[in-house]
Order: structure tokens, then sequence, then C-alpha cells
């Protein structure tokens, strides 16, 4: 299973030593699941792939917004256009999951909650068959955005969700899964963003997502899932407008 990176941002310089890039944690977090992956890690601010040779690529998180006015994301839906005609499967994770909802039929606005830091548990709405054998009807996973879905394409489906972030997780068909929270990020990296944002988060919510931390999560059956679903039979490729 050959799955494209497409990263949409890069770790902060002061972080990278300890944590790696976002290209890394993703690579940890799948090889971990299935070490016979190949990887193919693409920096879509500085160019999209030239060729579709992927079975399935992988939007990363990014402190952009969706509905921001950047040349690079303009490219970036050009480019997942291409890939779904092709028939092949896309999986949007925070970034990737709000410009899958923004770009193709719904929308995404900064919540009017606040910022989402720490951990943030979901319940799972509808089980699907890519999710293999449920056993907890709720998962845990952390979580920072500004920013959430909030109209969805016409033919999504909610297939996760909480109070504080009602589309947590949703589908496109069988071609796109896409997950608000970070199944990519460890406890440390996130303490780490909340102290880089502490003035500006707040310090309530500060506070509320430091004291999350100790909730366990589970990002090796999110993991599990993207595999699964990638791994899953596709009708023949989309035309999404």
């Amino acid at each position: 299973m050959r799955i494209g990176i497409l990263q949409t941002d890069h770790v902060r310089e002061q972080f990278v030593a300890e944590h790696g890039d976002y290209g890394d944690m993703f690579a940890q977090l799948l090889k971990a699941q299935d070490p016979e992956l190949d990887l193919v890690i693409y920096d879509v601010q500085e160019a999209c792939p030239a060729e579709i040779t992927c079975d399935a690529y992988l939007i990363t998180g990014s402190k952009d917004s969706v509905y921001d006015d950047l040349p690079w994301i303009d490219e970036l839906v050009v480019f997942l256009r291409r890939v779904l005609a092709a028939g092949k499967k896309v999986i949007g994770i925070c970034f990737g999951h709000q410009l899958m909802a923004h770009f193709f039929g719904g929308r995404v606005a900064p919540a009017s909650q606040g910022w989402a830091v720490g951990v943030h548990t979901s319940h799972i709405d509808k089980v699907k068959p890519w999710m293999g054998a449920v056993t907890e009807p709720e998962i845990s996973l952390l979580s920072s955005h500004k920013d959430q879905v909030v109209e969805l394409p016409a033919d999504a489906e909610v297939f996760m969700s909480n109070d504080f972030c009602p589309v947590a997780g949703f589908t496109l068909g069988d071609q796109v899964l896409n997950v608000q929270g970070h199944p990519e990020f460890v406890a440390a990296y996130s303490s780490d963003l909340m102290d880089m944002r502490a003035e500006l988060i707040g310090d309530a919510v500060y506070q509320a997502g430091k004291q999350s931390l100790s909730i366990p999560t589970q990002p090796d059956v999110v993991a599990r899932w993207i595999l699964n679903f990638i791994a899953s039979p596709a009708v023949s490729g989309s035309q999404r407008e």
C-alpha cells in the first residue's frame, strides 16, 4: 500500500528535534500498524505531486485556515479533484478534514466555542465496516483547532461527533474519510502547543486542556480505521465539483 502524505504545514522549529515534523508523526502512527507501508511525503505548500502514483493521499493539519486566500490551497484542491476522479482514496485530518468539507459542498468557519485543545472524546454515531470490531461507543483524540465544519456537503455522512464539535468525523462516499482530531499527536506535543498558545487560547481553555492530557487516547484505533478504509474497495472515480 502506497500512501502520499500531503503535508500542509511544518512543526515549529523549536519542537522538531523532540517531536519530528508532521510527516514523521504520521509515518510513526501508520507504520506502527503496518511496517511495510510505502509512505511518500509531499510539501504541498511548495508543490503538489505532478502525478497520481499512490493508492491514497492523507492531508495533514495546518495553522492556516481553509478559507484563507492562499494559492497553495487552491492548487491542492485541484490536485485532490484529480485524485478523486482517478478513483483513489483521500484521508483528511484536522485542516484536511475541513478542506474536504469546505471545497466539496460544505462550509468551515471559526467555532463559536473558541479553541479546542487537549483531549476531546467523541461518540461513534455510525459503525462502519472499515472500523472492524468496535468494542467502545466513544473514542478520545488530541485536538488543536479554532475552525470547525459548520455545513456538510450534501452527500456527507457523519460517523463521529461530540458536543464541542458536532462534525468530528465524516465520510464522502467510499473515497473520503475525515477526522477533526489528531491521531498523530502525542500528549507531549499537544502540551507544547498549548504552552506556546496559552495567551491566544485563554487561561480557562489552557488550564482545561492541560488537565485533559491525563485522559487516555486511542490513536491506534484511528490509524487502523484509516488503513482499513484505504484497503476497502472503491467505486469508479468521483467527479466531485
